[in-house]
């Protein structure tokens, strides 16, 4: 089975790890990666760490199987339509938020591509964030 996440993966942390390790129980994980570019656009400023040390990081990381950069920025169906997985996995913390619209996808989309759509237990007190503000 092949399960597909996006993200952007900067300050790569535990919270990352404890994720990808249960999308592996799944399957093949291969992870959508944001261009530099899309995150400062999206977030307002850059990435800590650049595109190819996060490739970098991801790579090294024993569960995940490849990265693919997410060609599509705030349009993520042409990075799934290239990686066609049978599971998109994603965070609790997104249960409760429009996924859906911040992905630029529906319901009919994954339906039509016959893609599940599988929420992981969020890791409570790491982040990306919560490390910039440590420092």
């Amino acid at each position: 089975m092949i399960i597909y996440t996006g993200g952007t993966f900067d300050l790569f942390h535990a919270g990352h790890v404890n994720f990808l390790a249960r999308c592996a129980q799944f399957g093949k994980v291969i992870v959508g990666l944001n261009t530099d570019q899309f995150v400062k656009n999206y977030k307002g400023k850059a990435p800590v760490c650049s595109y190819q040390e996060r490739e970098t990081v991801l790579l090294s990381c024993r569960y995940v199987d490849a990265v693919v950069e997410n060609i599509g920025g705030a349009d993520s169906r042409p990075v799934i339509e290239q990686v066609m997985p049978d599971v998109i996995a994603i965070g609790s913390d997104w249960a409760r938020r429009d996924y859906y619209a911040q992905m630029n996808f529906d319901q009919d989309f994954l339906d039509d591509n016959e893609i599940g759509m599988l929420y992981l237990p969020y890791t409570q007190g790491i982040s990306s964030t919560d490390i910039k503000a440590r420092l």
